[in-house]
């Protein structure tokens, strides 16, 4: 990160008092963990050439982006140190949350002002002061704004994402589309730049028509249904579902994806799926609309693409869910057994393996494996099965790629985990 692209793709007290200085910006440090602190936010701004692959930060392709100027904003409240935590960043360690706030700030416009120039050495080096040898000027860019979306996420060790709690990371395109007396700028990268101090504030998504727009994320299937919204008012803190048994479920975020979340069927094993939408000030979008879809064929056994678009139809306040729960038979001689192991351990977190064996006479043609955490464990990264969690309760399916299991056969799924090494309760495997 610096003067040019920052990225591809994804001891607090020590420096406090120095960032603050360097910054010449007059907020108290540290902000509530996550919270935006009073608008207009300020601080030094750098740029990256575009989202990584699949998806951005958020959970969305660029292509889908609202907008072609986006933003990523600091992961980690954490100046003088440069380490790296579990993502989502657990509540035990919420004083290191920053501005994205383990991603809620997702999908929120941000209008942007250009501020002053850097005439010294401002590159964002750990350890050392913004603007070295030099000083912070105003010149004719300055004033000049931009309306972008939050679409990423700035976790790099390094001094913009760590030490400047108003950093922003801008798209490198939009730059000199930023706009002064009616006019884009057009020349102010990369000459004129040198990561600029900007002031910032959120604000409604400009020109608003139409109504949420709905996708299926890469891998999502009948057992592990990932989806991403889009196209918001004003962002999104909170997805809830049509549980089986009628009642509204909170979804599961998909990580820190902030516009991600795993949701379920409005019957058992179904495929049918009915949602709303709580937005950044937690009130329902357009008044608990309810946005019912369904899982498309092409998904079944897996999304192939980053995103897969779906239609939907909407109705208001609670519906009867009338869909006869569906009964699902294991075939005769399908059965499955699992074990879990702990693989590694470190301050704060450790690996788990899990092996899933086949211990019936016929295949299998898929699995899923269920547990319960001790404690407040968290799983903060999974490998060859699709998890969710619950509080304590988690549940993993297999991926396309390995759910069938001749008899006898056996495959192992991982994932790494915040909190102490306990053993997990409850292990069961379900075949079919």
């Amino acid at each position: 990160m610096g003067s040019a692209s920052r990225r591809g793709a994804a001891r607090p007290a020590v420096l406090a008092a120095v960032a603050l200085l360097v910054l010449g910006v007059s907020v108290l440090w540290p902000w509530p963990s996550g919270a935006a602190p009073a608008a207009p936010v300020t601080g030094n701004a750098t740029h990256f050439d575009a989202l990584g692959a699949p998806y951005g930060g958020c959970g969305l392709p660029q292509e889908q982006l609202d907008s072609p100027d986006f933003v990523a904003l600091n992961v980690y409240n954490t100046p003088g140190d440069y380490g790296f935590y579990p993502r989502p960043i657990p509540p035990a360690q919420a004083a290191k949350i920053g501005l994205w706030d383990n991603g809620r700030n997702c999908g929120r416009f941000v209008q942007v002002t250009i501020g002053d120039y850097c005439t010294g050495v401002n590159d964002g080096a750990p350890g050392q002061p913004f603007c070295r040898n030099g000083s912070w000027v105003t010149d004719g860019y300055a004033g000049a704004q931009l309306t972008m979306v939050v679409a990423d996420s700035c976790g790099d060790a390094n001094a913009w994402c760590r030490d400047d709690p108003g950093h922003l990371d801008l798209s490198t395109a939009s730059l000199n589309r930023f706009v002064k007396n009616g006019v884009p700028v057009g020349d102010m990268n990369p000459a004129h730049w040198n990561n600029r101090h900007v002031s910032w504030s959120y604000v409604p998504a400009p020109d608003y028509t139409g109504d949420l727009k709905l996708g299926f994320l890469q891998g999502a299937q009948r057992y592990w249904t990932a989806i991403a919204v889009s196209h918001l008012p004003n962002g999104v803190h909170g997805v809830e579902f049509l549980g089986a048994d009628g009642t509204w479920q909170q979804a599961q975020p998909d990580s820190d994806l902030g516009q991600a979340f795993i949701i379920g069927p409005t019957a058992t094993a179904g495929t049918a799926y009915a949602i709303r939408v709580r937005d950044a000030s937690d009130a329902l979008v357009n008044d608990g609309r309810v946005y019912r879809f369904t899982l498309p064929d092409q998904c079944l056994s897996g999304c192939g693409a980053a995103y897969t678009a779906i239609g939907y139809t909407t109705g208001t306040g609670t519906p009867t869910n009338t869909t006869t729960p569906t009964t699902t038979t294991t075939p005769a001689g399908v059965a499955c057994t699992a074990a879990a192991a702990v693989t590694s351990t470190w301050n704060g977190g450790y690996q788990l393996q899990f092996t899933v064996r086949n211990t019936g006479s016929a295949a299998v043609s898929g699995w899923t494996t269920s547990f319960s955490f001790a404690d407040t464990q968290q799983v903060t990264n999974s490998w060859n099965a699709a998890v969710t969690q619950t509080g304590r309760q988690v549940q993993a399916g297999n991926q396309s790629y390995n759910g069938t299991l001749a008899a006898g056969a056996t495959t192992t799924w991982g994932a790494t985990v915040s909190g102490a090494a306990q053993p997990v309760s409850g292990l069961a495997c379900a075949a079919r």
